[in-house]
């Protein structure tokens, strides 16, 4: 039988043996049997039974634990075996925590030893009381939001809805005790990061691995980053395939917006807040990158991952409040939707990576999407202009969305989304095809800058 993540085969005996046990014990447990070549080959050991009365005493010294070591015989030949079953509760081996995790041996600490220590105890981080929140900092704006988005969505009973915010509170599983949570931070205040380093998401647009042209940050509520993050994807950092079919003007995305929402989504349910890492997205003109600070369950693998599977939340709090707010259609469907969402526009399947601190997902553009370079000005500008000729004309809904730029310039998205009566996903497409037909330029930051008229 050959080496695989739960047998280890060893020719002699050595203390630093007992980290490998530590490992198994702390992950699905496995065995190891010492007096066998890296082929799994019984050559013998000469102190056999030394060993079966030492081994035991060291694991015990070690570790506090008892484990089952046997002396087999083969073809007159001793040697042992160690199994070691899995632990419900952490184990340390001389104070030091270690985890099997495929074929290697990890030391666990910092934030990845708090989670594990918490997943044994049963706990999950978004769980835990964070008493330096309190029911003043839950913003008010935030709570009207989410009602809204509750009640639409028919989730939850609307008299929960009427109840106060420390009772809201209550309902949603935001408290431990007398505390708020880490969920209820994230999800209801405006700076999460007051508490939390590393809340937001970083979006860079890359024009190979080592040059980033530009770059912004979405900070606040994790509720509210998601609609602020997807437009100013399609706002800023990517550029549509345009077609026509008449006078309509079609724009479609190498990575579908039903797609990237859910990506965002999963991001934001799974990622492993402690690490004080962001979420990071990487733009070019072929490609779009998610990669999150978070981890498969316990003993997944790709494979688990893209097959038909449960939902196994990271923050499960955060997800069901997710859920309640129509944010989340169904648990465990996620990259099956992304995937159907994929085949439908004929876009190219999305790749998951997963490395030992993070998952990434990568969106590739097709071919006939990618906007190549020509003589030095890009296929987008010579293009721009065959679009003015066809667009110079703007539409009734276009010339309202003018008339409260030349009313006040300052307008920010939201602000215009009210005044019109409309979703902001609406007015940043109307804003996107105004600044493509060269009406409109953004002068200054996203925040503080305006809206320069150009004709």
């Amino acid at each position: 039988m050959p080496e695989n993540q739960n047998i280890e085969w060893k020719s002699k005996w050595k203390d630093e043996y007992l980290e490998w046990i530590c490992g198994y014990a702390n992950a699905q447990g496995g065995k190891i049997y010492i007096g066998c070549d890296d082929n799994g080959n019984v050559v013998g050991l000469s102190n056999a039974h030394k060993l079966l009365e030492d081994i035991p005493n060291k694991i015990r010294d070690a570790m506090g634990i008892i484990v089952n070591v046997n002396l087999l015989n083969d073809n007159g030949k001793e040697y042992i075996e160690i199994d070691v079953p899995p632990y419900p509760i952490g184990i340390s081996c001389k104070g030091v925590y270690y985890y099997r995790s495929g074929s290697t041996r990890q030391i666990l600490t910092g934030p990845a030893l708090e989670t594990f220590l918490l997943r044994k105890r049963g706990a999950t981080w978004d769980n835990l009381p964070l008493p330096a929140f309190s029911i003043t900092d839950v913003d008010d704006e935030i709570v009207a939001h989410f009602k809204q988005w509750a009640a639409k969505n028919g989730r939850i009973d609307l008299s929960v809805l009427d109840e106060s915010k420390e009772m809201l509170m209550e309902k949603l599983h935001l408290m431990n005790g007398p505390y708020l949570t880490n969920a209820a931070m994230l999800l209801f205040s405006k700076n999460p990061e007051k508490w939390q380093l590393g809340a937001y998401v970083k979006i860079g647009y890359f024009e190979t691995d080592a040059d980033l042209l530009y770059q912004d940050e979405i900070h606040g509520s994790i509720l509210e980053q998601i609609d602020k993050i997807v437009e100013l994807i399609y706002l800023k950092y990517m550029k549509a395939r345009i077609t026509y079919e008449g006078m309509q003007r079609i724009e479609r995305y190498f990575v579908p917006e039903d797609a990237l929402r859910e990506a965002l989504l999963n991001a934001l349910c799974h990622k492993q807040y402690q690490s004080g890492i962001p979420i990071q997205i990487s733009v070019y003109e072929d490609k779009l990158y998610i990669a999150n600070c978070g981890c498969l369950p316990e003993n997944w693998t790709l494979e688990n991952l893209m097959s038909k599977h449960s939902s196994i939340p990271y923050n499960p709090n955060i997800a069901h409040v997710f859920y309640l707010a129509g944010f989340i259609e169904s648990w465990g469907r996620g990259i099956e939707k992304i995937c159907s969402v994929c085949q439908k526009n004929a876009i190219p399947q999305p790749e998951y990576t997963i490395n030992p601190c993070d998952i990434m997902i990568k969106f590739t553009a097709p071919e006939d999407y990618i906007i190549r370079s020509i003589t030095g000005k890009t296929l987008e500008k010579v293009t721009d202009k065959v679009t003015d000729k066809v667009t110079d004309k703007v539409t009734d809904k276009e010339q309202e969305l003018l008339a409260l730029l030349t009313e006040d310039p300052g307008y920010t998205m939201p602000q215009l989304a009210e005044r019109l009566g409309i979703s902001r996903k609406t007015v940043a497409s109307r804003i996107k095809r105004l600044k493509e037909a060269h009406w409109i330029e953004r002068v200054g930051s996203d925040r503080k800058g305006y809206w320069k008229l150009l004709k």
